[in-house]
C-alpha cells in the first residue's frame, strides 16, 4: 500500500472515532481520537496494516493529559500517531501491552511520572523511582512539589 490508499483505509474504517486529522508533513501524520477507538484502532494499524508501534508519549497540559501512540510504517517513512485526551480527574485508558509487548514499558513510565492508569496492563510493577519514592507524587505532573526536603535536583528529577 502507498501512502494515501493507508491514510485513507484508516480514516474509511474509523472515521466516526477521528475527531481530528493533522498532515504535518509528508511523513507525520496525527489523529486525535477518543480513547474508546484506542485498542480497535492500534489493534487495525499493528495487526491488520502491519504498523510497527514506535513509543507512547504523554503529557500534562494545563486542561488534561494527552498520550500519543506512535505508529510507523517504515517502508513509506511515515509516522501516524493516535493522541487520546484524558481527563485530570480521572486520566485512565486501555493499557496496549497486550497488544503490542513494546508497550509494557513505557506505559509503566506514563504511570510513574504522570499517574495515568492503563487499565488491563499484565505487570504495573515500579520501573523508574527509587523505592522510597511516594506513591501518589508524579514527578512530570504540572503541580508536582518537592516531597524530600534534603533532595537536590538540579539535574531533573
Amino acid at each position: 500500500m502507498i501512502r494515501s490508499e493507508i491514510l485513507k483505509n484508516i480514516q474509511d474504517n474509523f472515521k466516526n472515532d477521528i475527531k481530528a486529522f493533522f498532515e504535518k508533513s509528508s511523513n507525520r501524520v496525527y489523529m486525535d481520537i477518543s480513547s474508546s477507538a484506542l485498542l480497535p484502532m492500534a489493534s487495525y494499524l499493528f495487526k491488520v496494516l502491519k504498523a510497527r508501534f514506535n513509543i507512547a508519549s504523554g503529557v500534562d497540559t494545563r486542561e488534561n493529559f494527552e498520550i500519543l501512540y506512535h505508529f510507523s510504517f517504515d517502508e513509506l517513512d511515515l509516522i501516524v500517531s493516535l493522541r487520546v485526551v484524558l481527563p485530570k480527574d480521572n486520566p485512565q485508558v486501555v493499557s496496549l501491552a497486550l497488544l503490542c509487548e513494546g508497550a509494557n514499558w513505557i506505559e509503566r513510565e506514563i504511570t510513574e511520572m504522570l499517574g495515568i492508569h492503563f487499565i488491563g496492563h499484565p505487570d504495573m510493577k515500579r520501573l523508574l523511582l527509587p523505592p522510597e519514592w511516594p506513591e501518589g507524587v508524579y514527578p512530570l505532573r504540572r503541580d508536582y512539589k518537592e516531597w524530600d526536603s534534603t533532595a537536590i535536583r538540579d539535574r531533573g528529577v
